[in-house]
């Protein structure tokens, strides 16, 4: 149970492999993601290791997996995925895959090789098809006496008989569609105007072999004299990336060929299909086994980049490696090392021994799905120190409560309770489903937050009475009120009073005979009619909001003391914890026990002479006790209001000046042992010689490899800041728990103003409750869930993060360490390896 609350114990060890049997102990170890191994090897390049031929294969084969997953997802072929966790293959089965691999990947290529080859002979014989018929129609064209005469008008009307007997020479060929434009133009500059164009568009898109994709061409067939705008011709076709095809001069010839180019379209449209059909066969089959394959291979990689990270010793028979690990979980490692032996067939064990060391270790925290989400909001602020106390535990309540304090609101507390329902009970299903989106997957990971936030803001929506914006009369109004209304109005129910009244009443609690004693919980639903209603929850959710923040900075200070008490820090804890609480408890806890007070101290009849909290709790800083405005509270205020400011101010100097002093002093008693001997008498109040002679063996053998020169300015500077900002973070951190109160108050007047804006509008006795009401309460029900759930919820949970990183766990959290990273398989199953 104690690690919940702090982190695991940590060892560095050392790890004894023998060469036959590291692999398969190293795979166990992935397995079980209980070890972080370090790097022995840090000076030596990474194509310099050992293994680095084996890793370099392990990436050839992952290759050519992406690259047949890529064929695949191509081919709109669904990945099967059954959640198989494969076992590491061994080192000798790594040839067999790389042969699978290999075949694989020469197949799909020459399919693809031969399949795009095939494509572009068909789209060529497509092209000439469509030429073919379409040059058929610009000849018949052309052999019309009327469209022969508007030719001719091109040329010199002088030389039209003599030049009309001369044979025109044509090109023919398939264009983009959309280079038609500039095309034409390009020819009738370049040749200018000596050519005649005709264009006719393909209607049918043509797929491209190379890419896929579908483009649409146009058919055209130019006309010109003389072999000069012959090669013009052609170097613009070339310049635009048409495709000129021969196309005979005689209608017989060109039928002929026609029909020739439909019978190879029609063979060579039956090869496609069979080498698509063998194409999905492969694919398919490949799709059954890719995702194992890739788990394979990755994990794999994932060893023989572990092995890289151990030394080898000069025997090159064993391997050994240095690894952090868990106390706790030292037995589990010696029975997957055993099991990992095994494996491999070997008869030598690997050997996993302790080592002492003053290294730093990583940070540790075992979590489950329950208390990971908050593990994640105190790592987002930092990593904690090692076995530091870690603040997740009182996360779990703190965090959604100071949330519900914000958002408090019965009716939105249902709805965020039922959507993290549904997350919680459909996780395994919702899980499977590996959906990708970045916002579902992070507002999947907290649903347990979202939860428990939920939950929260039900009972503080109860204890405020608050309903989208209404109050519940569950046990009926401490007030009586129907002297206040008309008859007719007198007969409704409380219910419809909180709804419907117009009229706003100011409610007195010191009038007698109105007022009929406490609400059973929560707050009297009177007070939404009330024109004073804010005057009155502003003043309770102040001093509540005061109340909260002062014990929650009080429980932050008080965890300290366990840090302190387990890093055995006397002085800490004399001169820091101590003078801490005080100084805050004098002051602040002073001011919470004042609400109390003033809250029994005054009933309704006397509460208009109450003297005013903040006017008190200025005075006592200033020792201004004759303000006539602002009366004493109690007999003796002044005695115990000074004397607590003077304790305070006595705390400063403790924390500023004495702590260090006497680090100090401690520092040079250590340095020279307390004692200095002179002619014989020993002078000073340190320990004697003996036991100077054992604390100097024990000091020396601790320091002597790194500890840093005592530096009376380093420390007095640290220590001043330290002083300086915990005693203003007790004031700025005060005000800041007001957050709970302005949050608060935003929320209930924004639930307010849509209820009166939107859906007051359906309840007007105008309308009545026809059909316009559904469009009313979608529109509303919108607006609430965007601007009330998601906008506000979102809003507190910042605020709330802001009250747990800065006003809580800097009174205890340094979160400098660095976090454990074990070596796992699991990230590999989750898609998410990295090296």
């Amino acid at each position: 149970m104690g690690e919940l609350f702090r982190s695991e114990e940590m060892t560095l060890a050392q790890l004894f492999l023998q060469s036959e049997s590291a692999y398969c102990c190293v795979s166990e170890l992935g397995e079980i993601g209980m070890v972080q191994f370090r790097d022995l090897n840090p000076d030596v390049n990474v194509f310099q290791r050992k293994f680095v031929n084996e890793v370099r294969r392990c990436e050839e084969m992952d290759r050519k997996l992406r690259f047949v997953e890529k064929e695949i997802k191509k081919a709109n072929i669904n990945i099967v995925d059954t959640g198989e966790n494969p076992e590491v293959p061994f080192p000798r089965d790594m040839i067999d895959l790389e042969a699978t691999f290999e075949k694989l990947e020469n197949e799909l290529k020459e399919i693809n090789t031969n399949q795009e080859a095939l494509k572009k002979n068909f789209l060529e014989l497509t092209e000439l098809k469509h030429i073919l018929r379409r040059t058929q129609q610009f000849f018949d064209e052309m052999e019309d006496p009327s469209l022969m005469e508007e030719s001719s008008t091109l040329l010199d009307p002088n030389e039209v008989g003599r030049v009309a007997p001369l044979r025109l020479g044509f090109v023919a060929g398939v264009i983009g569609r959309e280079r038609i434009p500039t095309f034409e133009r390009m020819l009738w500059r370049v040749c200018r105007g000596n050519v005649f164009l005709r264009q006719a568009d393909i209607e049918d898109p043509l797929e491209d072999p190379t890419t896929g994709d579908h483009v649409y061409k146009s058919v055209f067939i130019i006309f010109f004299q003389g072999d000069q705008l012959k090669n013009r011709v052609k170097k613009i076709c070339e310049g635009f990336r048409a495709s000129l095809y021969p196309c005979p001069e005689t209608p017989q010839e060109r039928k002929e060929m026609a029909a020739g180019v439909n019978t190879r379209i029609d063979d060579l449209q039956m090869v496609l299909n069979q080498t698509e059909d063998h194409r999905q066969h492969v694919l398919q089959a490949a799709a059954k086994t890719v995702r194992v394959w890739f788990i394979k291979v990755r994990k794999m990689k994932a060893i023989y980049h572990t092995l890289n990270l151990c030394n080898i010793d000069v025997t090159q028979k064993c391997l050994i490696a240095e690894i952090w690990c868990p106390v706790s979980d030292l037995d589990s490692i010696q029975f997957a090392l055993r099991r990992g032996t095994e494996k491999s067939g070997s008869t030598v064990p690997s050997i996993l021994n302790r080592m002492q060391t003053k290294q730093t270790p990583p940070t540790y925290n075992k979590t489950n799905k329950f208390t990971s989400g908050f593990q994640n909001i105190v790592d987002a602020y930092g990593i904690g120190n090692y076995r530091e106390i870690n603040p997740a535990p009182y996360t779990i309540i703190t965090f959604p409560f100071l949330f519900a304090v914000m958002f408090g609101d019965l009716g939105h507390g249902i709805l965020m309770t039922c959507a993290a329902l549904y997350l919680v009970l459909r996780e395994t299903r919702l899980i499977a489903q590996k959906n990708e989106n970045e916002m579902f997957s992070m507002v999947f990971a907290g649903r347990y937050i979202i939860l428990l936030m939920g939950i929260f803001s039900i009972y503080t929506g109860i204890i405020y009475n608050d309903c989208f914006s209404k109050s519940l009369n569950v046990f009926g109004s401490s007030w009586s009120v129907r002297a206040m209304f008309t008859a007719k109005e007198a007969n409704w129910t409380p219910l419809l009073l909180i709804l419907f009244k117009k009229e706003m009443l100011q409610l007195d609690p010191a009038v007698q005979g109105v007022f009929g004693g406490p609400y059973p919980i929560g707050i009297d639903p009177i007070w939404n009619l009330a024109s004073n209603k804010l005057t009155f929850l502003n003043s309770f959710k102040m001093k509540m909001s005061v109340i909260l923040g002062v014990i929650h900075m009080l429980f932050g200070v008080t965890l300290s003391l366990f840090n302190h008490t387990y890093f055995k820090k006397p002085l800490n804890i004399w001169l820091g914890f101590i003078p801490e609480i005080v100084f805050m408890g004098s002051l602040f806890g002073y001011l919470v026990i004042l609400i109390f007070y003033k809250w029994t101290a005054y009933n309704a009849e006397i509460s208009k002479d109450a003297p005013s909290l903040l006017i008190a709790f200025i005075n006592m800083f200033l020792f201004n006790y004759n303000d006539p405005t602002n009366k004493p509270l109690y007999r003796g205020q002044m005695a115990i209001q000074c004397l607590l400011v003077v304790i305070a101010l006595a705390c400063v100097p403790c924390m500023l000046i004495v702590k260090t002093l006497v680090l100090r002093k401690q520092y040079l008693w250590r340095k020279h042992l307390g004692t200095q001997n002179f002619g014989g008498i020993r002078v000073g109040n340190g320990p004697t010689e003996d036991e100077a002679e054992i604390i100097q063996h024990d000091q020396l053998s601790q320091h002597s490899e790194e500890e840093p020169e005592f530096n009376f300015a380093d420390v007095a500077v640290h220590q001043a800041i330290h002083t300086i900002e915990y005693c203003l973070g007790c004031i700025s951190n005060t005000a800041s728990y007001l957050r709970l109160w302005a949050l608060s108050l935003a929320h209930a007047q924004l639930s307010e103003v849509l209820w009166s804006m939107v859906m007051k509008i359906g309840f007007s006795p105008n309308i009545g409750f026809s059909f316009v009401i559904f469009i009313v309460f979608a529109f509303f029900a919108t607006l609430t869930v965007c601007i009330l759930l998601i906008m506000e919820g979102l809003s507190a949970f910042l605020h709330a993060l802001r009250l747990h990183w800065v006003e809580f766990q800097n009174k205890f959290y340094s979160g400098q360490g660095f976090k454990f990273m074990p070596f796992t398989f699991n990230s590999i199953l989750e898609g998410k390896f990295e090296d």
